[in-house]
C-alpha cells in the first residue's frame, strides 16, 4: 500500500529531545516501512525516516531560531504540497489535528485522522461534527469521551521500537524519576513531595515551556534546594534508557485527562514500574500491581513506592514487548 504520513512541523520526526506526536509518526512510519508498505513522510528537513521523505520545511518550527515564525503559513504550505500529490496515495495519515479538514473532504474516504491531544475544548465538538465523514483514530478509549459521538475508526495505543530502549532487570542506584513537562497539570511539585516525605533521591528531567517559565521559577524552583531532588532538564532518547533504567520507579503524578502519556511505555520498554494518578488513559496503559501501581491519592503514592519490591521488572517489560511496540502500533 502507498502511504503518506503527515506529521506535526513542530519537532523534527523524531524529535532530538522532548515530543510525543513526532517521535509516534517516527516510529509508525518505519515500522510501516518494515512491514513493506511504500511509506512517504511529510515532515520537517532533518527527520530520520526509513520512508521516502518529503522535507516541507527546512527546520522543525522549535530548532529553527528565527524570531518570528508561522506555524499556520508552514502547516498549509505542506498541506498544499500534499494536494498537489494526493492522487499518488492509497491512504492518507494525518497527526496533525483537523487543518486538513476543509482541503481534503472528497478523499475523506480515503484518509485516516490520529487525534494526539486532548478533545474537551469549547470549539471541537462543531468541528467534527461539521466533517463527519473523516475516519478518526483515537490514542486511548479516554480520549474519545468529550467528543463520543465522533466519527471513530479505532483506538490505537501508542507503541515504540524494541530495540531503542534498554531492559535493566537491577538497577545499582535506584532513585525515583520525573521525565516530561514542568507544568501546572504534569504536578511536578506532587513527584518532590512523594520522595520528600520517604526521603529518596528524586531526578527530574524534564523541559520548561516558555509559558510555564512562571511556574517553574514561582512553584518547582524553590522546592529543588533539598539534597534528595536533582533538576536535570530536558534530554532527548539517548539518555533515557539510563535515566529511566535505573529508577526504581517513574512517578507520573498528572493532573489532567492526559490522552496518553508515552512516558509511561518508555519506563515500561526499560522494566521500570510506573506510580501513576488515576486520570486520563492511566487505567489503559498500567496494570495495577502489575507493570506498576494507580493511585488517588498522595497518601496512596507513598505507599506504593513501598509496596515497589512486589513488582517484577521483566514482568513490566514484558507487558511493553506484548502491548506498546511499534510493530503491534503497526
Amino acid at each position: 500500500m502507498k502511504i503518506a504520513q503527515i506529521a506535526p512541523l513542530y519537532e523534527a520526526v523524531p524529535p532530538s529531545l522532548y515530543g510525543g506526536t513526532e517521535r509516534i509518526v517516527a516510529h509508525l512510519t518505519n515500522a510501516l516501512v518494515e512491514l513493506g508498505h511504500d511509506v512517504t513522510l511529510f515532515a520537517s528537513a532533518e527527520a530520520n525516516t526509513r520512508a521516502t521523505l518529503v522535507p516541507v520545511r527546512d527546520q522543525a518550527i522549535r530548532l529553527d531560531r528565527f524570531p518570528l515564525k508561522s506555524d499556520l503559513a508552514a502547516h498549509l504550505s505542506m498541506l498544499h504540497e500534499l494536494h498537489l500529490r494526493r492522487h499518488e496515495f492509497d491512504l492518507l495519515h494525518f497527526h496533525v489535528d483537523l487543518i486538513h479538514f476543509p482541503f481534503f473532504e472528497d478523499l475523506a474516504a480515503r484518509t485516516v485522522t490520529t487525534l494526539h491531544g486532548r478533545l474537551d475544548l469549547k470549539d471541537l465538538p462543531e468541528v467534527y461534527s461539521r466533517w463527519r465523514d473523516y475516519p478518526l483514530v483515537s490514542i486511548s478509549d479516554d480520549q474519545r469521551k468529550p467528543l463520543a459521538s465522533a466519527n471513530w475508526l479505532a483506538t490505537i495505543h501508542h507503541g515504540l521500537a524494541e530495540g531503542v530502549y534498554s531492559f535493566n532487570e537491577t538497577p545499582s542506584d535506584p532513585y525515583l524519576a520525573f521525565l516530561g513537562r514542568i507544568s501546572p497539570e504534569k504536578r511536578p511539585d506532587r513527584a518532590i513531595s512523594i520522595a520528600k516525605r520517604l526521603g529518596i533521591r528524586l531526578k527530574i528531567a524534564a523541559k520548561v515551556d516558555a509559558v510555564d517559565v512562571g511556574y517553574f521559577h514561582d512553584e518547582i524552583k524553590p522546592l529543588l534546594a533539598d539534597p534528595l531532588i536533582e533538576f536535570i532538564g530536558e534530554i532527548g532518547d539517548s539518555e533515557k534508557s539510563a535515566f529511566l533504567g535505573n529508577a526504581a520507579a517513574l512517578l507520573f503524578p498528572i493532573d489532567w485527562p492526559e490522552p496518553f502519556g508515552l512516558v509511561l511505555i518508555e519506563a515500561m520498554a526499560c522494566g521500570t514500574p510506573v506510580i501513576a494518578w488515576r486520570c486520563g488513559s492511566v487505567s489503559e496503559i498500567i496494570e495495577n500491581g502489575k507493570t506498576g501501581f494507580i493511585v488517588d491519592t498522595e497518601d496512596e503514592a507513598v505507599g506504593a513506592v513501598l509496596k515497589l519490591d512486589q513488582l517484577d521488572r521483566r514482568m513490566v517489560r514484558k507487558v511493553f514487548q506484548e502491548r506498546f511496540t511499534a510493530d503491534v502500533m503497526a
